[in-house]
């Protein structure tokens, strides 16, 4: 076992039997949440050819050790690796068998992919009717862009996230991680848990495991989901909502502030916390600013407080300023790069931090489980498996055709 925890403590999702057909970000990233928590995950994997090296192609994104990404440790630790092709009907035929005995399938393909290959969920769902499928894709199952190809970048830019993530009057720009790929995840693995209490609900003679169905998750609207009052604040005023840097507009003091030898992130939007950190910064005639008192006076007079903020933060070094406004309870932050995570004793003493060894022989440290349950926590168990690592052990377990 590669945990630091030296007995598996029981866990919620024990006895879920998940195929994961997907690959790269989003359906893994679904599969490894779910995984986490003790359902046994087979991921399913294309054999090495002549042109394609083989499996998920994450195994050769960013860096290598030893000619595999070491984010493979991440994206699918807990995870079975089995080896079947798909564009051959022995390779579709055992994959139905392994769904005909699952709980959970997920795919991240185009819409009409799993059709093509004989995987439509109607027929799926005739060998097991309590079978639930996750699809991702870019657009959806439906609609007039379900056939357009989607990844990350574009449901980004589609969902409304990147046009607000720039310096106004700037080109915008991504945050430098695959976000619109890990909220579509998200969203599926908390599809998946809902359409399992919703199959437990419908158990019945005549289903005895319940009934399953399809959970449709669309990178773009995944994204769009979590853009707040954007859309609301267009159809009431018609307002277009514009990129802001590091402000949050309508709602302040909210910014990164310089410092003497970097930078911080202060929140002090809240009333009594405004006041408090105007305390803070010795200026208490901005404390007691009868229209500063509530969040429109302070989104009128935004540019004059971040203003006296900003000659405050100047004037000290990152710690001062921390010990400063932790002390006057001001929610306040250093800007973090990968470094200061490995270094935080806080990240520590949450277990957010693990180490993983792989199986031949590095030890990395990948970032921990959340979130924390008390009485059936995630573990990690496995590390990420090398290619069909575990093909022939699965497919042994396999019942045989009928």
């Amino acid at each position: 076992m590669n945990s630091t925890t030296s007995s598996i403590p029981p866990q919620a999702l024990a006895g879920l039997k998940v195929i994961e057909l997907g690959q790269l970000i989003a359906g893994p990233f679904a599969g490894k949440t779910l995984a986490d928590f003790g359902a046994d995950v087979i991921k399913i994997e294309p054999p090495a050819t002549d042109a394609a090296a083989g499996g998920d192609p994450l195994r050769q994104w960013r860096m290598l050790h030893n000619g595999t990404s070491v984010w493979w440790q991440v994206q699918s630790r807990n995870k079975k690796s089995v080896v079947l092709d798909l564009r051959t009907e022995e390779g579709r035929d055992t994959v139905r068998r392994l769904i005909d005995e699952a709980d959970v399938v997920i795919e991240n393909f185009k819409p009409g992919t799993m059709e093509k290959w004989g995987m439509a969920y109607e027929a799926l769902s005739q060998r097991n009717p309590g079978l639930i499928m996750l699809r991702i894709s870019g657009y959806g199952q439906t609609g007039p862009y379900r056939e357009r190809s989607g990844f990350a970048v574009v449901a980004e830019a589609m969902g409304g996230m990147r046009y607000l993530n720039a310096e106004p009057g700037h080109v915008p720009v991504r945050a430098g991680v695959s976000l619109g790929d890990t909220l579509a995840g998200l969203h599926g693995a908390i599809g998946i848990l809902l359409a399992l209490q919703a199959r437990q609900r419908s158990i019945s003679p005549e289903a005895p495991k319940g009934r399953g169905q399809v959970v449709d998750v669309a990178l773009y609207e995944a994204v769009f989901n979590c853009m707040e009052s954007l859309l609301p604040e267009f159809s009431a005023f018609g307002a277009v909502r514009q990129p802001a840097g590091s402000a949050l507009p309508g709602i302040a003091p909210s910014n990164a502030y310089p410092c003497a030898d970097g930078m911080v992130v202060i929140g002090g939007n809240g009333d009594s916390i405004f006041k408090r950190l105007m305390i803070a910064i010795a200026r208490d005639d901005l404390a007691t600013d009868a229209e500063l008192a509530s969040n429109p006076g302070r989104v009128r007079r935004v540019a004059e407080i971040d203003v006296a903020i900003g000659a405050w933060t100047a004037s000290r070094c990152v710690e001062q300023v921390l010990d400063v406004l932790n002390a006057a309870s001001v929610p306040v932050g250093r800007i973090y790069n990968a470094q200061d995570i490995a270094q935080d004793p806080h990240y520590r003493a949450r277990d957010m931090i693990l180490p993983v060894t792989t199986h031949d022989g590095l030890t990395v440290e990948v970032p921990g489980i959340i979130p924390k349950l008390s009485a059936t926590p995630g573990v990690i168990q496995r590390r990420g498996p090398t290619l069909g690592e575990d093909t022939e052990a699965v497919l042994a377990s396999l019942k045989p055709a009928q």
